[in-house]
């Protein structure tokens, strides 16, 4: 059950009538199983899972199957605001033959939202999920956090087997790594923290940004394992200038952006998330030509 490896955080496409295009999701996972992904994260956060219909999601989650490499790892966000959907939600991705769970906080009743809380819900998840879960913490979205202590709580449940850590936080990385035991798996979610997560024992990562630069990613990761520092500091440097452009300033919409530029169907988000402007796009296009530049001369 070893997750090491680089996973894309898949978008979704939409048609021009806004209903989600199963055709062109599966188009970029055809591409995607061409590259050294270790394997993909469905409906996760870049997946505007939140913007999505029950309905809508299913049948994200039977496509995004149908069309992924054998040799490709599959992830599905199950996480809903109650414990109750979270567990639905859970035991479907897993009757469609997805081999882990992402479980995001809940996060709208932050007030009363304290560790002993999302202890419970974790818990009550690992034991009803047919599927190893993964804890998911992205408080630059839900506004809500999983620390040490907590974590280290849910790790000692044998169905929780790691997480998904978004913050960018490399010393929240360092801790909850330091608080577990050495079989809970770390993924992190942030492109410009991957080495330094890397080098205080993260496992690898999903990112938004392997949907868009899927084989500079991966070639981070690679760099890192092969020991090749120098190279890998050259490299995360890149990436970070690329998401600050990509994911920082523009979000979803960026990543798509990029994406049809390189000849994945990106296509537009849903509302009311909005297109990349006119100046973010320029912006964009100056980082893409300088990382093919650096590609050029390497």
């Amino acid at each position: 059950m070893d997750l090491s490896g680089v996973y894309a955080a898949l978008t979704t496409q939409f048609a021009a009538d806004g209903s989600v295009s199963l055709a062109d999701l599966k188009y970029n996972i055809g591409r995607y199983n061409r590259t050294r992904l270790a394997g993909y994260v469905v409906l996760g956060s870049t997946g505007e899972s939140v913007l999505l219909s029950g309905a809508e999601m299913d049948c994200i989650l039977v496509a995004a199957k149908e069309a992924a490499g054998k040799d490709k790892r599959l992830i599905a966000g199950t996480g809903a605001e109650s414990t109750a959907e979270t567990i639905e939600r859970t035991k479907r991705a897993a009757e469609l033959g997805y081999e882990f769970a992402l479980v995001k906080t809940p996060y709208y009743y932050k007030p009363v939202y304290k560790p002993e809380v999302f202890v419970a819900h974790y818990r009550r998840v690992a034991d009803a999920s047919p599927i190893p879960i993964l804890l998911y913490s992205v408080p630059q979205f839900t506004g809500v956090a999983l620390e040490a202590p907590e974590v280290a709580a849910m790790a000692e449940h044998p169905n929780v087997i790691g997480m998904k850590e978004s913050s960018g936080n490399v010393q929240r990385i360092t801790e909850i790594i330091s608080a577990t035991p050495r079989t809970f798996q770390m993924l992190v979610g942030s492109a410009p923290t991957l080495l330094a997560s890397l080098a205080v024992g993260a496992r690898g990562a999903i990112l938004a940004l392997a949907s868009a630069l899927p084989e500079r990613c991966v070639a981070l990761y690679d760099l890192v394992r092969e020991g090749r520092l120098d190279e890998a500091r050259e490299l995360q440097e890149t990436l970070m200038r690329a998401s600050k452009r990509i994911l920082s300033e523009a979000g979803i919409a960026g990543v798509k952006f990029v994406m049809d530029q390189r000849g994945y169907r990106g296509g537009l988000p849903r509302l009311p998330l909005l297109p990349v402007s006119d100046l973010a796009q320029q912006r964009i296009l100056e980082v893409l030509a300088s990382l093919e530049l650096a590609t050029a001369r390497a």
